[in-house]
């Protein structure tokens, strides 16, 4: 069972980032976003908010309180974290990609809207988030702001989350093996999670040794939030999720649960855990919301 703790500083985390996200995506909050086609930032707001744990933020804020930093501090960076992750779900619903009608128990942008509105407000989406890291009112520090900008950028690009989504594709045709499953998960899933840590990092000014620790952490983080996904998908109902169950399935995508069975991901997934653990070692007590935020993510319903 969850930490009640733990859920209650996700909740008021979640709020934060949505209160940013709603200000930013109305131009009565954003002057910069005025004359923003009435449709397209319909779209956009349509696929940010009203739902979501919004747990990448989360990731950004635990990290950076490892260093002291104030929560408030860190809501910026975790909210342009957030718009990618948002982005990558309105296209990845998109006709030619996944044909997902349902995220968060509503109609996906595609569907509410229309397939091209659905790729421009991805699009926009995407932009928006550097807009937002590249603010002073992100980080005083214009050096801060750049390795942000760096850092988001390379784990949305073909060596992150766009690069594992090709791999996903390409799992559709041929069967991949274990191994070959495990890298595009870490690409297409773990990549912003291990982002989210290293924002926080860079916002805490963390050394080498500590960036390596919460890289470790973050690689088995990553890989557990997929199996669970993916056992999730087979177990769950669509009404549960929120999504339509049984897509992977459906589309014959290489999975680990598809190749390892039910039960041997859920090792594989106790496996994560346990490294996961290992690697929080050196910052003891302080790391507590980590240690439970993985089995959260090992353990959640939807």
């Amino acid at each position: 069972m969850t930490d009640p703790r733990l859920n209650s500083a996700i909740t008021s985390a979640a709020k934060d980032v949505e209160d940013y996200l709603a200000s930013h995506l109305d131009p009565a909050g954003n002057p910069d976003l005025a004359g923003t086609p009435e449709r397209l930032l319909a779209a956009m707001r349509h696929g940010v908010l009203g739902g979501g744990k919004r747990l990448r933020p989360f990731l950004v804020r635990q990290s950076a309180a490892l260093f002291d930093i104030a929560p408030e501090a860190s809501i910026p960076a975790g909210a342009a974290l957030e718009l990618v992750h948002c982005f990558s779900l309105v296209h990845d619903d998109l006709p030619d990609m996944d044909n997902d009608e349902l995220r968060r128990g509503q109609p996906t942008v595609w569907k509410a809207f229309d397939p091209a509105l659905g790729i421009l407000a991805g699009d926009a989406l995407l932009s928006e988030a550097f807009v937002i890291l590249a603010d002073p009112a992100c980080h005083a520090d214009a050096a801060v702001r750049a390795a942000l900008i760096a850092e988001l950028a390379r784990a949305t690009g073909p060596t992150g989350m766009i690069g594992g989504q090709v791999l996903d594709i390409e799992g559709e045709d041929k069967p991949l093996t274990t191994d070959e499953i495990m890298t595009m998960q870490r690409m297409k899933t773990g990549a912003l999670i291990r982002t989210g840590l290293r924002m926080g990092a860079i916002l805490g000014s963390a050394g080498s040794k500590e960036r390596e620790a919460l890289d470790r952490w973050a690689e088995e983080a990553g890989l557990a939030y997929q199996i669970a996904d993916d056992i999730l998908d087979v177990t769950a109902t669509s009404e549960a999720l929120g999504k339509t169950a049984g897509k992977d399935t459906d589309q014959d995508k290489s999975t680990l649960v598809a190749r390892l069975g039910l039960d041997g991901a859920r090792q594989r997934l106790a496996a994560c855990i346990e490294v996961a653990d290992a690697a929080l070692a050196p910052f003891g007590d302080r790391a507590a919301s980590l240690t439970a935020l993985i089995r959260y993510f090992a353990e959640r319903q939807r």
